[in-house]
């Protein structure tokens, strides 16, 4: 059975950071594009960040770029989220994706396993 097992997420003060992590299990992603996604109470979920098979290249959504940085360990298995100069607007629940191709976008369609969400909470 495959797993995707978010941890990391708590509450901080804007300006502050975390670093979310995702480790997979039951099979391995290192020939797959990983992402991160989030999901505002009562919004759609969000594209957030994807990295492709090797690290070597990421994309990001406008609203983290700069601020935010994936990362992999294909090794390990486990796909990293560091969130600096967080923001109000960044709370949400954020959700590890592992992708169908070895590089993948924004389109959510194209993950097939998705982790259960760590929630991230940014007080003003």
């Amino acid at each position: 059975q495959v797993q995707l097992v978010e941890s990391g997420g708590g509450s901080v003060q804007a300006g502050g950071s975390l670093r979310l992590s995702c480790a997979a299990s039951g099979r391995t992603f290192s020939t797959n594009a990983m992402g991160w996604f989030r999901q505002a109470p009562g919004k759609e979920r969000d594209f957030v960040a994807t990295i492709n098979w090797n690290g070597r290249s990421t994309l990001y959504a406008d609203s983290v770029r700069g601020r935010f940085t994936i990362s992999r360990d294909s090794a390990r298995n486990t796909v990293t989220l560091q969130m600096n100069s967080l923001k109000p607007e960044d709370t949400a629940v954020y959700y590890c994706a592992g992708a169908k191709l070895s590089s993948s976008g924004s389109n959510a369609d194209s993950y097939d396993y998705w982790g259960q969400g760590t929630q991230v909470t940014v007080s003003s």
